[in-house]
């Protein structure tokens, strides 16, 4: 659709321009500064209403943000995943991006209550902790926070765990995950986690809940935050 056009055919003046403009912010880079309300005015020979009507449904459908103040921005594509049960670093490797972890603890814990429940594990067992920071492009994506039953994983803070954890866990312990059970959510980020996604306290991200299985042995349960703005989920629903 060319900038001629805009007025043409029997849509609202709105979805016309939205339609115009998210056609074009897919080729700029992100957090680029759009052309202001007054320039998209002049450009399109729509009013200003025609043109808020417009940005707004960009922003809300995350293809543009606003900075009080100082305007309107081409967001960050987000990586788009589907549920399925896959390791954080084959995830981003379907999509193109490269994997990277920092590990930032691996100690043996009194798991918390509803870690030991999910795991079958009584008041005196122990589980290691895991805490892991996961990069997508070498930007922050994701915090990892799991607990891994000690009884079945001796030693597994000596293997490098800023590898593919599934791939440890396949590879020397002879427990590849076949199974899980997935809970998601949406938070305001708080505190040290958003301080590790490089977020502002408030900014929303993605929760996932994770009790994963080898065979019919609890193996890991694990929690992730993931950056709302990088990441979104897809799913097939049929009836």
């Amino acid at each position: 659709m060319g900038d001629s056009e805009i007025l043409d055919g029997p849509r609202p003046k709105h979805a016309q321009l939205a339609d115009s403009l998210a056609a074009k912010v897919t080729h700029w880079e992100s957090h680029t500064a759009i052309p202001s309300e007054r320039e998209l005015m002049a450009t399109y020979g729509v009013s200003r209403a025609t043109v808020r009507e417009a940005l707004r449904s960009l922003v809300e459908d995350g293809l543009l943000y606003r900075v009080h103040g100082k305007g309107t921005f081409v967001a960050p594509q987000r990586v788009e995943t589907q549920l399925h049960l896959a390791s954080f670093t084959d995830d981003m490797r379907r999509r193109g991006l490269l994997a990277s972890t920092i590990l930032q603890g691996a100690h043996l814990v009194t798991p918390p209550v509803e870690a030991r429940a999910a795991l079958g594990l009584g008041d005196g067992d122990q589980a290691w902790r895991v805490d892991r920071l996961r990069l997508a492009g070498g930007s922050p994506m994701a915090v990892e926070r799991g607990y891994y039953p000690a009884a079945l994983l001796p030693g597994l803070s000596e293997h490098d765990l800023s590898a593919s954890l599934y791939e440890i866990l396949a590879g020397h312990y002879g427990l590849a995950i076949d199974a899980a059970e997935q809970t998601v959510w949406a938070q305001a980020c708080e505190g040290e986690i958003a301080r590790d996604l490089t977020i502002a306290a408030g900014d929303p991200v993605m929760v996932f809940r994770r009790t994963s299985r080898s065979g019919q042995v609890a193996v890991e349960y694990v929690t992730s935050w993931y950056r709302g703005d990088r990441y979104q989920v897809h799913m097939a629903l049929t009836r």
